[in-house]
């Protein structure tokens, strides 16, 4: 049988710390998805850019996966135990984003306290929601400035509000720009009023980015 898609069993600690990630890599099925036990919950199979319980996997070889946890990229070999310490309060706040197949960088992010799926976008002068997300999100848009804009799909209708947190991994900021399109979008943009405010590193198929002020 070949390596492509090999199982390992780990023996795990019965305790999971009181801090940071308790992090075990117990299968691997390269170069696509990995499996592991977190916190000592039950195992958990996770693909390429997909993030669970604080744990991003970046990629998968045939015997170790790159993860990120808590900001930082580690690898972690087949049944190795890696157990993460939660950075100090002075440590710069940072996440790493996994490309998806398309080259597309998407992550789960929170929007005034909400999960929303974005696609990271430097061409994109604000956040730009869907008017569906930001309902779902209790955003009162239309109290926003309307203005018309230039879409995929021709001209749509938007609204500029503030957000009042944006979060991705680690990094939490306040008084964002965004705009609410009513079409046109089928996915929320990260745009440079977020990404601005960050420093935005590239490595491979890999972003790293780092909370600026």
């Amino acid at each position: 049988m070949g390596r492509s898609h090999s199982i390992a069993i780990a023996w795990l600690c019965a305790a999971a710390p009181a801090f940071g990630a308790d992090v075990s890599l117990v299968g691997v099925f390269p170069p696509r998805a990995a499996v592991f036990v977190i916190d000592g919950a039950e195992p958990k199979t996770l693909k390429v850019g997909q993030r669970f319980a604080g744990v991003l996997l970046i990629s998968v070889e045939s015997e170790r996966a790159a993860i990120e946890v808590d900001g930082e990229r580690r690898t972690v070999a087949l049944g190795q135990h890696y157990r993460s310490v939660p950075a100090p309060a002075s440590a710069r706040q940072s996440v790493v984003l996994a490309a998806d197949l398309s080259g597309h960088f998407v992550a789960e992010g929170m929007i005034n306290g909400g999960v929303v799926r974005f696609i990271v976008d430097t061409g994109a002068t604000t956040i730009a929601l869907p008017a569906r997300d930001a309902q779902r999100l209790g955003i009162d848009y239309r109290k926003g400035r309307p203005v018309h804009t230039q879409t995929a799909n021709g001209t749509a209708l938007g609204y500029l509000v503030k957000l009042d947190s944006v979060k991705l991994g680690s990094i939490e900021l306040s008084g964002v720009d965004a705009m609410v399109l009513e079409g046109g979008l089928e996915i929320a943009l990260l745009g440079m009023s977020f990404l601005n405010r960050v420093e935005m590193r590239h490595e491979g198929r890999t972003m790293t980015l780092i909370r600026r002020f």
